[in-house]
């Protein structure tokens, strides 16, 4: 990573049928039949919510500082380790995305 981009921290899982893929640390998810199609939602929702953050000024902070439930927390640092212990790494993600000056 260098010190211009922003690393965003994600995850995937399937519940009933369905890849759901989630961003901790901006509160957002996106659901598909497939892990590539999930986590691609996934990336575009980020985009267009970290532009849409940097682009509003009175509420701006408060979009970029909107961080997941403790619950997602803990249930990204599980999937986390256990992925690493079962050699799937796939299920855990980051986002890399420039940042630009204020």
């Amino acid at each position: 990573m260098r010190s211009n981009q922003l690393i965003i921290r994600c995850f995937a899982k399937q519940e009933e049928g369905l890849w759901v893929a989630v961003c901790v640390d901006f509160t957002l998810a996106a659901q598909a039949s497939s892990f590539s199609e999930a986590k691609e939602k996934l990336e575009e929702q980020i985009y267009y919510y970290v532009k849409e953050a940097l682009e509003d000024k009175e509420y701006g902070a408060q979009l970029i500082n909107r961080s997941a439930p403790l619950s997602s927390w803990i249930e990204y640092y599980y999937i986390k380790l256990t992925s690493l212990i079962n050699h799937k790494t796939n299920l855990i993600f980051n986002e890399t995305m420039p940042m630009r000056p204020a």
